[in-house]
């Protein structure tokens, strides 16, 4: 570089030098024609090269013209004050106009340069458009920022996963406390002394981690850019990553509910078969073969109720539970569901109490009532046996609100954020009581299909109580 120097400027002093001996020995002009030449020597100099070559050029310039052209010829010296005038002011405009010319050249060169930034950015953008996962985009956007903008190494440190990807030789590594130390700040980082660059990698203010680059280093504005960039190109790959994994998973949820709707179906045929055959063998049955028999009645019931339950299971998963709303009264709807469950209530005390100028409830009384049930008979399995039970129907604004409440030993608190989850049982009753944990899951999915909502209130030691809303029907009263 220096030799390269020395050679501009040597090719300038000879530009000079030419010009001067063009006219000392060839051509004879006055003097005003000499400086006006050399002026356009020391700009074409300075459009080429550079403001120093055509400094240089200037003062050899103004050196020989006075040397050559101005009285008293051979000296450095001048008779006429008038000469200094002009030399000075030769000089200061081919050093004005160097440096005018410098400063469009290098405006243009910087111009040049961001066009260029621009295409790469752009190159980079194409390169990350098809990108879906997370880890596999980081790793091609290091590796394409390496290629893309001629830097020595790329690093980036993704939070998320606690993970670090380089690309670029191992002789000039970042090193993991730059990448900790970057995702901490606020603020791009440029270390010139080593021609490092590090920034915090954000979107929307969440941190996703950071990002480092080793010389040669694009300009700040191009540093940004990349960080925005890899920022939107990992979001969007996390998006499209947790799109196609909901489409798999409610893919699957469709399939596991076709599977066991048709599943329960199949059941239920053998099974009606067998409780027909069971029934009629009862009648004429004695002794030990009645005691059988009862059993296996008994258990045909429970397989039954089980395959009912899962096909009801499948229906609200799949969303198909078709709705035929009318307007009902609540007492009609307790009233009906209790008499339903007369052969598993026994001698239990239950108190009904529907609040006077109640108005009819708009919804599908035999769903609603398939949730009355399913309460009443979780109060009866899970509290004591002579526990009362108290069901209440209330109006709440323009929603009417059903509860069914025992006696029984209530619900943990860090349960009852679950315990209208498909399959979940409480841990004191997991063993203890029968069931299949898809009861409450199914109340749920009918009183969400009514577009109301379900909830629990309970106290350890205190008894659970469970309510859930219905609209009210416009006009009437019970």
């Amino acid at each position: 570089m220096p030799r390269v120097k020395l050679s501009r400027f040597l090719a300038s002093v000879l530009a000079v030098a030419g010009t001067l001996a063009l006219y000392r020995l060839v051509l004879s002009v006055n003097n005003t024609t000499v400086a006006l030449s050399l002026l356009l020597v020391v700009l074409g100099v300075s459009a080429r090269w550079g403001l120093a070559e055509a400094t240089v050029a200037s003062i050899v310039a103004v050196l020989g013209l006075n040397y050559y052209f101005l009285e008293p010829i051979g000296t450095f010296s001048i008779d006429d004050p008038q000469n200094y005038v002009a030399l000075a002011a030769f000089l200061v405009t081919a050093v004005t106009a160097s440096q005018l010319a410098e400063r469009v050249r290098r405006r243009a060169a910087e111009a040049e340069a961001r066009r260029l930034e621009i295409e790469r950015l752009y190159e980079l953008v194409q390169a990350m458009m098809l990108s879906g996962n997370a880890r596999r985009t980081i790793r091609e956007f290091v590796q394409r920022v390496v290629q893309v903008f001629g830097c020595e190494a790329a690093a980036f440190y993704y939070r998320p996963g606690e993970e670090f990807f380089r690309s670029g030789p191992e002789s000039n590594p970042v090193t993991d406390h730059d990448l900790l130390a970057a995702a901490e700040v606020e603020e791009l980082s440029v270390n010139a002394g080593r021609s490092l660059a590090t920034a915090p990698v954000r979107l929307g203010g969440h941190p996703l981690g950071a990002m480092a680059l080793l010389g040669p280093l694009p300009s700040d504005q191009s540093l940004r850019a990349i960080v925005n960039l890899i920022a939107i190109s990992v979001e969007k790959a996390r998006a499209i990553e947790d799109a196609s994994h909901a489409e798999a998973a409610r893919q699957s949820e469709v399939l596991k509910s076709a599977l066991l709707d048709s599943l329960a179906h199949d059941i239920k045929t053998p099974l009606t078969s067998i409780k027909a055959a069971v029934t009629s063998l009862l009648g004429a049955a004695a002794g030990a073969d009645r005691e059988l028999l009862t059993i296996i009645n008994e258990e045909a019931d429970r397989l039954n109720q089980l395959a009912a339950e899962v096909i009801a299971m499948a229906r609200v998963e799949a969303g198909k539970l078709h709705l035929d709303k009318r307007a009902v009264t609540a007492a009609e709807l307790l009233e009906t569901a209790l008499g339903e469950l007369s052969g598993v209530r026994r001698a239990r005390p239950v108190t009904v109490l529907v609040a006077p100028d109640l108005p009819r409830a708009e919804c599908d009384p035999e769903l609603v009532q398939q949730v009355v049930k399913q309460l009443v008979e979780n109060a009866f399995k899970y509290s004591p046996e002579a526990s009362p039970l108290t069901i209440s129907a209330v109006r709440k604004g323009e929603k009417i609100v059903i509860g069914v409440a025992d006696r029984g030993a209530g619900i943990d608190e860090d349960e009852r954020a679950r315990i209208f989850d498909k399959f979940f049982r409480g841990r004191r009753y997991r063993f203890e009581t029968k069931g299949t944990g898809m009861g409450l899951a199914i109340a749920k999915g009918i009183v969400e299909a009514h577009g109301e909502k379900i909830w629990v209130e309970s106290e350890p030691g205190q008894g659970s109580a469970f309510y859930f809303s219905l609209p009210a029907a416009r006009g009437g009263t019970t």
